[in-house]
Formats: C-alpha cells, sequence, structure tokens
C-alpha cells in the first residue's frame, strides 16, 4: 500500500477538539477498511504510536473509548474552597447582610464577602478571586431597591395579604374603580444626564443658573387609565380635594383610592370633604414608607426619566410641557400604564 502524498507530521495535541475527534474517527474507518497502521499514521500525519493506541482502544471498548473528554481541570478541583464551604458561604450572602453579621459594610461587595470568607472559612482570598467566585455562583452586582428603615415589614405584609384583598372584594361587590394615587416633583436638574469625550477631558454641559420646579399629582388603575393634575408649590388639602372632585366626575362611577401617608391627605378639611361624598369616593392608605408598592411611583420614575431625557429643559415653561406631553401620550396609551403593574413589588395590584 502506498499514497502519492504522504503528509507532514502534526502535534495531535496542538489541535481544536473537533478537528482532534475527527482525525480519530478517521484513523478507525482506515483500520476498519484493512489499511496497515503503520500506512494510516504516514497518510494522516501522525505517529504509528498515536495511531496503534487509538486503534487498540476501538477494540477494547468501541467508539466511546476514543471519544475526547471535556479538557482542562475536574469541576471543583484546585480550588481554595471546598464545596461545603461554598455553598455555607452563599448561604449566608442569601440569608443575612453584612450588618446583621457586623460586617462595617452594606452591601455585599467583593470587599464584604472577602472577609466573610476569612471569617468563617480562615482563608485569605485575593479580591479577584473572590470576584471569580460570585460569578460562577451566579452572583452579579445589582443597583439596590431602597427601603426606609422605619419601613413595618409586618404592616406591609399585612396589607398585601390581608387588607389590599379586602379592598379589591369590596370594590368590586360596589362595581367601584380603583385608582392608585402619588404626588412628585420635577425640577430642571439632569442629574442623570452622561456623554462621551476624550480620555481626560471632561464634557461641558451648559445649563441654566436658575432652578425650575413644578408638582404634579396622578392616579391610575390597572386598566391602564390615568389622571393627572399639574400645580405649583407643595400639595395641599385644597389642591388634592380638587383633584379627587375631578377625578370622581371623570370615573362616572364610585372610586376607591389609595393613596400614601402624606399629612395633606390626612387633614381636616380633606377628612369632613370625603364625609360629604362617601357614595362617590372613599380613600385608604398604604402603610407608611412603602412607596415601592405603590403602582403610581413606577409612573413618576418613568415620566422623569422622559422629562431628563433629550434637550434640557430650562425653565418652568419647559418643565411644565414637558410633563404634560408625557402625561398625555399616557392616556392615549393603557398598555404602558398596565406594564407598571407588571413590576414584582406591585403585581399583586393586577
Amino acid at each position: 500500500m502506498s499514497y502519492t502524498v504522504p503528509m507532514e507530521k502534526i502535534d495531535a495535541r496542538k489541535l481544536k477538539k473537533e478537528v482532534q475527534q475527527a482525525l480519530r474517527d478517521q484513523v478507525i474507518r482506515l483500520r476498519k477498511k484493512g489499511k496497515m497502521n503503520k500506512d494510516v499514521a504516514e497518510f494522516l500525519g501522525i505517529s504509528p504510536q498515536h495511531t496503534s493506541t487509538l486503534w487498540q482502544k476501538y477494540q477494547k471498548g468501541g467508539k466511546k473509548e476514543i471519544v475526547l473528554g471535556k479538557r482542562g481541570r475536574r469541576h471543583g478541583k484546585q480550588r481554595t474552597m471546598t464545596g461545603e464551604q461554598e455553598h455555607h458561604i452563599q448561604k449566608l450572602i442569601v440569608d443575612k447582610t453584612p450588618d446583621q453579621l457586623k460586617f462595617p459594610f452594606a452591601l455585599w461587595t467583593r470587599e464584604a464577602v472577602r472577609e466573610l470568607i476569612g471569617r468563617q472559612c480562615a482563608i485569605d482570598m485575593p479580591v479577584r478571586t473572590v470576584g471569580e467566585y460570585l460569578k460562577r455562583w451566579g452572583f452579579t452586582p445589582q443597583k439596590p431597591v431602597k427601603r426606609a428603615k422605619e419601613q413595618n415589614p409586618k404592616a406591609v405584609e399585612q396589607w398585601l395579604t390581608g387588607e389590599y384583598p379586602k379592598i379589591a372584594a369590596m370594590a368590586k361587590k360596589e362595581k367601584a374603580e380603583i385608582y392608585w394615587g402619588d404626588e412628585t416633583g420635577v425640577q430642571n436638574e439632569a442629574n442623570r444626564v452622561r456623554g462621551y469625550g476624550p480620555k481626560g477631558k471632561t464634557p461641558v454641559l451648559r445649563v441654566t443658573a436658575k432652578r425650575a420646579h413644578i408638582s404634579m399629582v396622578s392616579a391610575i388603575t390597572n386598566e391602564g387609565k390615568v389622571r393627572f393634575m399639574v400645580y405649583r408649590e407643595a400639595m395641599t388639602q385644597e389642591k388634592l380635594i380638587t383633584f379627587m372632585g375631578r377625578l370622581v366626575k371623570d370615573a362616572g362611577r364610585k372610586v376607591y383610592l389609595i393613596l400614601d401617608n402624606l399629612k395633606a391627605h390626612h387633614g381636616k378639611k380633606v377628612t369632613e370633604w370625603l364625609a360629604k361624598h362617601t357614595e362617590e369616593i372613599v380613600v385608604f392608605y398604604l402603610p407608611a414608607y412603602s412607596p415601592e408598592i405603590n403602582p403610581d411611583e413606577y409612573l413618576n420614575s418613568d415620566l422623569k426619566t422622559r422629562v431628563h431625557s433629550g434637550v434640557l429643559t430650562g425653565t418652568e415653561s419647559d418643565l411644565k410641557h414637558k410633563t404634560q406631553s408625557f402625561m398625555r401620550m399616557l392616556v392615549k396609551r393603557p398598555h404602558r400604564v398596565q406594564s407598571y403593574f407588571r413590576h414584582p413589588m406591585v403585581a399583586y395590584a393586577r
């Protein structure tokens, strides 16, 4: 047997895995056709010893014996921490906050986890290695959800599992419409604006030195309805009464309005007005310091993102125009308002 163009010897170890496997398969095909070991090796450009070893493995165990395994060290080998230690650290990160374990950190950072590993496992691990472990565990750096320290978790739980379901049932019985209301302020300071520039040369943003500010109160339903009123200065009882009067008139049926615990919401004038309109509107109050469970808060966030995008607003008139334009757009796009209720923190209100 002879071949006209024998191949030069190659180092199979330097080939890609899929090429190595194809070469192994070709060795077996040629040997099964009766080709001699020496001739197969010369034709493929590999050593006769390697060809012989592959053929012997195939004869003993079949195809599975020549399938390449996964390269690299075995899972978990040569790691600083044992599997048990890794599981223990992960559980602490999930179940505890740094301050609960008396660490001087507010959140779990790489430095905080490094100290945790040092204290729990007596391992002095480099910060970079800590980051690799966190990535391997599926932990990613995230912007935290802010919660007021004054918030009462039990009151929030009672609202979610007890009070709101009762309100929803009452609204259904009375064929009332549930609105979620909230106030917000919009100003012309664009703190979130960023722009690219050459390294070492910070971009310059020219803004007006005069501050402008407007306020807005809005109310939304999980069906996508939105009502709003723009005003100047702070919320007062008179402004709230005006807004509720418009809301009742526009709704055309009984309104269940859910608000936070702003002082103006509980004032004497508001209480007296509500007492005279019990057939038209009833107000309920969220647990204190719990804005994240109010769907209207997500509208406020959406509004501020829009107002602070594009051309900067310099005057109160500009702010008012941008705010009203966005809110009028929402009135025509109920599906966008409905999307606020898909946030995990307010999905209970859908």
